[in-house]
């Protein structure tokens, strides 16, 4: 009989890069997600509505990744000429986990100073992930790489699941715990998210190594800043990868955008905080073992058609979020994208990783990072703006679909061969 190989035929370093996933899955579940839109919504909202503090959520998300696309590039290239990637993304961890901690602090009616944490924590959470994504390509082979980078994925959707029904648990029984109340429990999840956050990140910074010399920090800007330039002009001379970063940026354009928003559109909707807080722990723990068979579907018929297959399945969630009016219905909803979400993000990086040539896997990864975070403002702004316009948030919802279906198509029409169909397909750039 044959032994089972718990470690999926990676390398320790592998497992070491994953587990980043592990750490910081738990700012995006418990603080993007979960706690942070109902407490704006129930604590810190003052006097604006409902739908005015969706709407303001949205914006805030659009403005962080504003900030993040204009520098993260240029800063993948520094990372690339100084093999500075793990000095980056400790810099970014540090403000997340800092953020974080310090969200438990601002009082009832404080708004502006929630907001600013939570975009300061954002800010390092996204960023960072740009500089883990670009460590990729240093800790697997290449017909490894959609399974590497599913593992990821899983780990993170596990580490999330974990300290979520922890704090779950934290504010539906506050006194277990010592706390005086659900808000206090609410705050004190934000403080449970920075040390789960920090302390994690150090199996990657003890187990994964660059490789290659380290520069002086003032000699990479200067090289860094004229491989950004060359690279920008590289791109206008790579139309198969400069049209899968347009393509990318429309369909996890709505994926972030899902995402983001869910908790916050179903408040809008009515539906009760408790029972949107349980259905995002389902979703979690549903993503788990999904992102793992995505890595396993994506190495036998190829990620272009595993990634088609869950952009379908987010085009009927966003039509039929229009419609929903019962809890049970939004269990649906995040089963479904459960099963689909992780396998989307991966099967996108790992795709990506192939394209690129090894060497100056994070300035490319800015430029992959980039997309993501045009499309974290594009997606925000059209829910943002609907919703605004409108006043529904049900359209605004639904609005997304476009971003899928033009994502889909787009997608089709790239000639990726073998890169798209193959796990050992060779650099596409």
């Amino acid at each position: 009989m044959r032994r089972f190989d718990w470690r999926l035929g990676l390398s320790r370093e592998t497992w070491a890069w994953a587990s980043y996933d592990f750490a910081n899955s738990v700012f995006a579940t418990t603080i993007i997600a979960g706690f942070f839109p109902v407490f704006l919504d129930q604590y810190w909202r003052g006097d604006l509505s409902h739908g005015q503090a969706f709407a303001l959520l949205a914006w805030v998300n659009a403005g962080v990744a504003i900030v993040i696309a204009l520098c993260v590039p240029v800063l993948g290239a520094i990372a690339d000429c100084g093999n500075h990637r793990k000095r980056f993304l400790a810099g970014f961890l540090a403000l997340g986990v800092a953020a974080s901690a310090l969200l438990a602090l601002p009082d009832k009616g404080n708004l502006d100073a929630a907001l600013i944490l939570f975009g300061l924590g954002s800010l390092g959470f996204l960023a960072g992930n740009v500089f883990y994504d670009a460590l990729l390509p240093h800790v697997a082979p290449r017909p490894h790489f959609d399974r590497a980078s599913t593992l990821g994925y899983a780990l993170g959707y596990l580490g999330g699941g974990i300290l979520f029904a922890i704090n779950v648990t934290m504010v539906q029984k506050p006194e277990w715990f010592g706390l005086v109340d659900a808000g206090a429990a609410v705050k004190a999840s934000f403080v449970t998210v920075a040390v789960w956050w920090g302390l994690f990140a150090l199996v990657l910074f003890a187990g994964v190594h660059e490789g290659g010399g380290a520069a002086g920090l003032r000699r990479a800007v200067g090289q860094g800043l004229l491989q950004f330039r060359r690279i920008v002009l590289r791109l206008r001379t790579l139309p198969l990868l400069l049209g899968f970063l347009v393509v990318y940026w429309l369909y996890i354009d709505g994926v972030n955008s899902v995402f983001k928003l869910a908790v916050g559109f179903g408040l809008a909707v009515g539906l009760p905080s408790s029972g949107l807080i349980v259905a995002l722990l389902v979703t979690q723990f549903v993503a788990f073992p999904a992102a793992l068979a995505y890595g396993w579907i994506g190495e036998r018929v190829g990620p272009r058609a595993a990634i088609s297959a869950g952009l379908l399945v987010y085009i009927f969630v966003v039509v039929y979020a229009a419609f929903i009016t019962r809890i049970w219905q939004f269990f649906l909803l995040a089963v479904l994208v459960g099963l689909v979400q992780g396998g989307v993000q991966a099967l996108s990086r790992s795709l990506y990783a192939r394209l690129i040539p090894r060497e100056e896997s994070a300035a490319f990864f800015g430029f992959f990072g980039l997309m993501g975070k045009f499309a974290a403002v594009f997606g925000p702004l059209i829910v943002a703006g609907v919703q605004t316009w409108t006043g529904s948030p049900r359209l605004a919802v639904a609005a997304i679909g476009v971003l899928f279906v033009i994502g889909l198509a787009g997608l089709w029409m790239l000639p990726l061969g073998r890169a798209a169909m193959n796990a050992k397909a060779g650099s596409g750039a």
